[in-house]
């Protein structure tokens, strides 16, 4: 499989992490933040410097991942002072995009609301009435400008955002019609809060074409002392996961990037030490 790394996870200095993925082979290159700068705000001169270094590298990009209407809620509306600011946001995401030759666009959704649906009297005392449903709305001028562009958008299954399971994920690209534009950046470690089981559960909601880009990494989660510790590989809630989860994306042929998510440190906060600790069974899993 094409595997990479989100970069910033070993070092914001890009030409450093560069010499890290080299020396384990790692090829497909995400951008989150370089040089300190979050993707979207870098100058022209700095996008040029960017794409040629990892041109000359030899390192193609996967993905642009900047945090895209993440901070808004149910109370925020298409068109009003955030939503303009994270689609500005957007645009100068997807320009950046065209120069580092990105095929893929993350974007978020906006803030949980713990009950979206509910039955049996929950759906009158319990439900986050009208949240989910203004949702869409905010997305659907992404899918269009991203459509518009020939690029491909993204959605993160995230910890504390509207979209945190595949269910949910499927549920917004099938509700915008949107499954040519809009596809899944799966985070089967950010699912774990909500307690949907990576395989075979979530890997089955992604079948039949949802499923766009992949964050691995893994954790354990106390829900209820909303606590989150993020683990080596392979010693996490993921543990006995992530092999079939690797067999199945083998067997179905998965033609997008599988890229790891180095935001563990063994208590010393050094993540690139983290790195180094995680990726020997990154790769011996899903190479």
């Amino acid at each position: 499989m094409k595997l990479g790394v989100i970069c910033d996870g070993i070092s914001n200095d890009l030409n450093h992490a560069v010499d890290v993925m080299d020396e384990f082979d790692l090829r497909y290159a995400e951008l989150q933040f370089v040089d300190g700068i979050e993707v979207g705000d870098h100058t022209a001169a700095q996008i040029q410097q960017i794409a040629s270094l990892l041109r000359d590298r030899g390192k193609p990009v996967s993905c642009l991942s900047r945090h895209i209407f993440a901070g808004m809620s149910s109370a925020n509306r298409p068109g009003d002072a955030l939503h303009i600011q994270h689609m500005d946001s957007l645009k100068r995401v997807i320009d950046m995009a065209h120069v580092v030759s990105s095929p893929l666009v993350r974007i978020m959704t906006q803030k949980k609301e713990q009950i979206l649906w509910g039955n049996n009297g929950a759906e009158k005392w319990n439900v986050a009435h009208g949240a989910w449903d203004s949702m869409a709305p905010m997305i659907a001028p992404a899918v269009e400008l991203a459509r518009s562009a020939g690029l491909t958008l993204v959605v993160e299954t995230g910890n504390g955002t509207m979209v945190n399971s595949n269910y949910t994920a499927r549920k917004l690209i099938d509700e915008l019609d949107a499954k040519d534009t809009l596809k899944v950046l799966w985070d089967p470690a950010n699912n774990c809060w909500c307690h949907e089981r990576a395989y075979p559960d979530g890997y089955d909601e992604l079948r039949a074409g949802y499923l766009g880009h992949i964050h691995i990494k893994d954790v354990v989660v106390n829900t209820p002392r909303a606590t989150l510790t993020v683990a080596k590989l392979g010693e996490g809630d993921l543990a006995d996961q992530f092999q079939p989860l690797a067999e199945a994306l083998r067997a179905d042929k998965y033609e997008g990037v599988v890229s790891f998510e180095s935001v563990y440190h063994p208590g010393d906060g050094n993540f690139e030490h983290g790195f180094r600790l995680c990726i020997d069974r990154f790769k011996a899993i899903f190479e």
